[in-house]
């Protein structure tokens, strides 16, 4: 039994709880959420190890990024851990994520998985092979909003990327005490989660390339 199956099966009933919960803001009104109107609007990128031009190649730097993103390996562990059964198709996966706050505070939230995205987008230099998905916050999240991860490739000149980009707002926060501390430090650990998710994925496909060398 690995890491990921052991958290589910001791997590197992507040995982039940999230299977059939709503999103926990209005989906139909992203087009109003934006920083003049409070909400956070982020875009982060990293560059991965570059393969030849062209499609995406089997057993390389597109392909493990893929394998990382889909197993949600790259989020930092001492701050975030996702638990969700790995049968479910990504399409309609949902997570439970463990948050864990100065290694005393831990604390449980849903997300559901709300597209997955395998296109080639045309663009100024060319194609752009992108694989990824998005998720969205479930009632009872203290944030709402949704993130979205990609791999990109430029086939023309097999350059790749890991993009993330979220739009975020506080949500409700039954107990004054968490909600103070997050009003205090929820913007800090997004922004660390991001960044250490961007260096995760580079040491990650990093290995692997060494591993198939």
């Amino acid at each position: 039994m690995d890491q990921r199956e052991k958290l589910l099966k001791r997590y197992r009933k507040r995982f039940d709880l999230y299977g059939d919960r709503p999103i926990n803001y209005d989906v139909s009104k992203q087009h109003e959420y934006t920083q003049q109107s409070g909400w956070n609007i982020d875009e982060y990128n990293a560059p991965l190890p570059n393969e030849a031009p062209g499609p995406p190649m089997p057993n390389n730097s597109f392909a493990f990024a893929q394998d990382v993103l889909r197993n949600y390996e790259f989020p930092p562990p001492s701050l975030i851990k996702g638990i969700y059964i790995s049968e479910t198709p990504l399409a309609e996966r949902v997570m439970l994520l463990r948050a864990q706050f100065l290694y005393i505070f831990r604390f449980f939230f849903g997300v559901r998985v709300s597209r997955v995205i395998d296109e080639v987008r045309e663009t100024n230099e060319g194609d752009l092979h992108v694989w990824g998905y998005s998720y969205q916050t479930l009632e009872g999240h203290w944030e709402m909003g949704e993130i979205t991860f990609e791999i990109q490739k430029l086939a023309q000149t097999g350059t790749i990327n890991f993009h993330i980009e979220a739009y975020s707002k506080s949500g409700h926060i039954p107990n004054p005490l968490y909600r103070l501390g997050f009003r205090i430090f929820g913007r800090q650990l997004q922004i660390y989660f991001a960044k250490q998710s961007l260096k995760r994925m580079q040491r990650f496909v990093a290995e692997r390339l060494l591993n198939v060398e």
